[in-house]
């Protein structure tokens, strides 16, 4: 199967917030007194960090740090030292009795505040409490808020195909998967749970964020607020000037943020990059910053993925409509979407202040909603909420980003899928977040799909498994066996 780009190359560490996430290697200075390796649970509890914060170490297949409901990885190097994608050491202490009292980074000590994980982060060791495995599939529960539900077993997936997706995770095949909504023919016909989230709890998109933004563009559009994607940017900002000026950047227009075309020096996946989001995330004013870089390309030409140009984007819907970006969102998007304004949570404050970084936190169900409206060009329950056209075009490949055709801030991604016939690529519109977060929009077959799951900066992906292996095939299946999609 191949990975999405999003996937393959994971999202850059945001230094502010993920400073507590570098629980990385060193060998342990008592390593060779040890006669075995101490057990996982040695090292689980609750820890002080910088400042007031504090952090969960949680243990499972595997040990874990959890920082703001973000389970990350820590393998083991030797008895008492772990490694994470950031390769910086932390070395745990225990005391004469052999007791851990806390751990060592960079030569700062952190004491073990409590030898019990808080309950939010006990939760995401494993898929279920106690390991529990049984399942028996049952109908979503209709919960009136706009979604019917049905059987699986009338939907092309068949009743065979929530038995297997369902084991995978439980028997952790497909790892940190928290949430997974199918949708088909008008009907949610699968809805389950894992690691202690439900139905009513909020969770982080990350840049799946991006989408949300993208649909606030559109809607803008069709206000009027903005006469078309070809409108100029700078028009729109509130600056006298800018640095590294060149008359390139005049040219730059909304449709170029939003295919990540910009020309400014601007890449995520660069760590040399000026416009790379550790650095922009340090500023105090990410839009200004953004539109400072250097031009490197020619606006409309090239693709590198920037998150400089989302803030930018969402300046300019700002700037435009006199609006608080959520509150535009929620006039105008959310309601009529059925989406209270408490069902979702979203800082969007574009400076180095944000430890949120802006993004959303949507509940499951309401992002089902977003992909359905894809999936029905732009109506919900046959009301107009965004235009056909701008729909047609975010779902489509404008641009490449990292190899892969990408829209209006959304991925067109391709899955491939073995088929008795061969392989088969199918390729479908998806909003997409680091650790899992995904909606993929499917109108050839009717179809959404909702994932949110927490491999933070972890690769591969889980959703794009249970995807490639269980519903498309199915999907596929009902259709003779061959892919109706498009590039």
């Amino acid at each position: 199967m191949r990975k999405t780009p999003a996937e393959a190359r994971h999202y850059t560490y945001r230094k502010n917030a993920l400073t507590a996430l570098l629980l990385s290697a060193a060998f342990c200075l008592n390593a060779a007194a040890q006669t075995k390796p101490a057990e996982l649970n040695d090292f689980v509890g609750v820890y002080e960090y910088k400042g007031s914060t504090k952090i969960d170490i949680i243990a499972g297949k595997d040990l874990f740090a959890v920082v703001d409901e973000a389970k990350y990885r820590l393998p083991r190097q030797s008895d008492d030292a772990f490694l994470n994608g950031a390769r910086q050491p932390v070395i745990f202490r225990r005391d004469a009795a052999g007791n851990v009292v806390g751990f060592e980074e960079q030569g700062q000590f952190y004491r073990r505040l409590s030898p019990t994980p808080s309950p939010g982060g006990a939760v995401l060791a494993a898929p279920r409490a106690n390991s529990d495995r049984s399942y028996s599939y049952k109908i979503p529960i209709d919960r009136h808020d706009g979604i019917a539900v049905g059987d699986i077993a009338k939907s092309d997936l068949g009743s065979g195909a929530a038995e297997k997706i369902v084991a995978g995770i439980l028997d952790e095949t497909w790892e940190d998967v928290h949430s997974v909504l199918l949708y088909q023919h008008g009907r949610l016909v699968f809805e389950e749970y894992f690691y202690g989230y439900d139905w009513q709890r909020q969770h982080q998109l990350r840049s799946a964020t991006k989408s949300v933004v993208a649909t606030l563009a559109g809607i803008a559009i069709d206000r009027g607020a903005i006469s078309n994607v070809n409108e100029a940017v700078l028009p729109k900002m509130k600056y006298s000037s800018y640095d590294n000026p060149d008359p390139r950047k005049q040219k730059i227009t909304l449709r170029d943020l939003l295919t990540m075309q910009s020309g400014l020096a601007c890449n995520d996946h660069d760590s040399k990059s000026p416009g790379n989001e550790v650095v922009i995330d340090e500023k105090p004013d990410w839009v200004k910053a953004t539109l400072d870089l250097p031009m490197i390309n020619d606006p409309g030409t090239k693709g590198f993925y920037c998150s400089g140009g989302v803030a930018v984007t969402g300046r300019m819907i700002e700037n435009t409509t006199k609006m608080y970006l959520p509150d535009f969102a929620q006039k105008n998007l959310f309601r009529p979407l059925g989406i209270a304004r408490s069902q979702y949570t979203w800082n969007f404050n574009l400076t180095n202040a944000n430890k949120e970084f802006s993004q959303i936190h949507l509940r499951p169900r309401d992002m089902l909603k977003l992909g359905v409206l894809f999936k029905d060009r732009g109506r919900w329950q046959g009301r107009r909420v965004l235009s056909a056209a701008y729909v047609h075009d975010a779902l489509s490949a404008i641009s490449t980003v990292d190899d892969s055709g990408y829209g209006y801030f959304w991925w067109r991604p391709w899955l491939a899928v073995t088929m008795p016939s061969g392989a088969e690529r199918v390729y479908m519109g998806a909003a997409q977040g680091n650790g899992g977060q995904k909606i993929f929009v499917l109108p050839e077959y009717d179809f959404v799909a909702v994932f949110t799951a927490g491999s933070y900066n972890a690769g591969g992906s889980a959703p794009n498994k249970i995807m490639a292996t269980v519903v498309l095939p199915r999907l596929l299946a009902a259709h003779g066996g061959k892919s109706l999609t498009k590039q």
